[in-house]
């Protein structure tokens, strides 16, 4: 499978560079999302929980438990936590629409050595998207070592679903960076690096995605003229995109 090359380029170290994090914002915002009928939006959100992220875990769980706070007036977010580790082990909690709720359980987990599981997590979402529609998937994780044509062939089946998959890829491995780049563009979502010393460029990315997957660009745009930064940054190049859809 030819590697995909489109997507922002990577910066030495893994770090988010300023044209990375507006290639990605531009690739947020230009997404379609569709609301589902009982007016909340579900997000997944999935975590490579293997031995080699146990010295960021702890940072990253208070940070992604931080994305509810962005949604508090949009009608409701609704998040599943995925991770899987150790011996084939993965896992999927029932859906939460408290912050306190999924932080508890992301804090509940500890890292175990184990090799990783993303085509696992793609069937997962696959099936919970045909029982009641997800809006998104955000994937944080740093290393892949699956058969790349049988996870793609996943994320495709994803992509034709409609579920964009936004991954965060941290440590600036190679080979997870190619697989992450595919999966990216066969969901129609978007990838971007990240290391420990951009925890606030994280923080607002997923802000900005769980805001697109709880109300859509109304929405961002909107959270982007109250809160600035990023999300700022993101409303402007949403009013510029040709034939946005409201």
């Amino acid at each position: 499978m030819a590697e995909d090359r489109r997507n922002v380029p990577t910066s030495p170290g893994g770090t988010s560079s300023a044209s990375e994090i507006e290639a990605f914002l531009n690739k947020v915002a230009a997404t379609p999302t569709v609301r589902p009928s009982g007016g909340r939006g579900r997000l997944i959100f999935a975590m490579d929980a293997t031995a080699s992220r146990e010295p960021t875990w702890d940072r990253a769980c208070h940070l992604q438990a931080e994305m509810f706070q962005a949604t508090e007036t949009l009608g409701g977010l609704d998040v599943q936590l995925v991770f899987y580790r150790g011996f084939g082990e993965c896992k999927a909690s029932a859906w939460c629409s408290e912050p306190a709720t999924l932080r508890k359980r992301m804090t509940s987990v500890r890292c175990l050595g184990g090799q990783t599981q993303i085509g696992k997590v793609l069937g997962h979402a696959i099936n919970e998207t045909k029982r009641q529609k997800v809006a998104a998937m955000v994937f944080v994780g740093d290393a892949f070592e699956e058969d790349i044509d049988q996870v793609c062939a996943r994320a495709g089946e994803l992509g034709v679903l409609g579920v964009p998959v936004f991954l965060f890829h941290e440590g600036g491995n190679p080979i997870a960076e190619r697989a992450f780049r595919q999966i990216a563009r066969l969901t129609g979502g978007a990838y971007c690096p990240f290391d420990s010393a951009s925890a606030a460029q994280l923080r607002a990315l997923l802000g900005a995605v769980a805001v697109f997957a709880a109300g859509g660009r109304p929405a961002l745009e909107d959270y982007g003229r109250r809160h600035g930064g990023e999300a700022a940054r993101l409303s402007s190049q949403l009013k510029a995109l040709p034939g946005a859809r409201r």
